[in-house]
């Protein structure tokens, strides 16, 4: 077994990502505080082909130093936009077709492993602030939330950890063929 080199890894340029076919899925960052957080989460929506991430209320957006510490390019690559208001993005989107959920612990979530994304679909999952998580006006205005089950003592994962268990998660099902 061998590590490969950087060079071996068939690397996309930048305008071969953005003529690439992408993931159907937009991401909505909401109030969040944490710059390494949002970096993280546009590096895993490149490594993923996610169509566009919003970033909403409090999100610091591109170009910043720190936010481009753990994004690594990726802010070059991702489509983004911001909006102040996640109301109007959601209810911008669903008017598109787009079917959106939060990603949060509420009564009558489904779990993540339940979870099974139609592959007609285009889906938008919104990730709230760090301490509050996702807002109950937003919640109440998607089609449901997701939740990521956990068994320890904190019931509490990292944005940027939760946005790369979700969107794995959602990518592998989207790409698998139903048994």
């Amino acid at each position: 077994m061998r590590k490969l080199a950087n060079s071996e890894l068939g690397r996309m340029s930048i305008a071969d990502f953005k003529d690439a076919e992408k993931t159907p899925l937009i991401l909505i960052l909401d109030d969040i505080r944490s710059l390494h957080n949002i970096g993280s989460v546009f590096r895993t929506a490149d490594a993923f082909l996610i169509e566009k991430i919003y970033l909403c209320g409090i999100t610091a957006v591109p170009p910043n130093k720190e936010i481009h510490k753990t994004a690594l390019g990726a802010t070059d690559t991702v489509t983004w936009e911001y909006n102040k208001d996640v109301l109007e993005v959601i209810t911008v989107l669903q008017k598109e077709n787009v079917d959106v959920w939060a990603i949060e612990q509420v009564d009558d979530s489904v779990y993540l492993q339940d979870f099974s994304p139609e592959k007609d679909k285009k889906y938008a999952l919104v990730f709230g602030n760090e301490v509050k998580g996702v807002s109950q006006e937003a919640i109440k205005l998607c089609s449901g939330t997701i939740e990521i089950p956990q068994l320890g003592t904190k019931h509490s994962l990292n944005i940027s950890v939760s946005a790369g268990i979700v969107v794995w998660d959602i990518f592998q099902k989207y790409y698998t063929p139903a048994n």
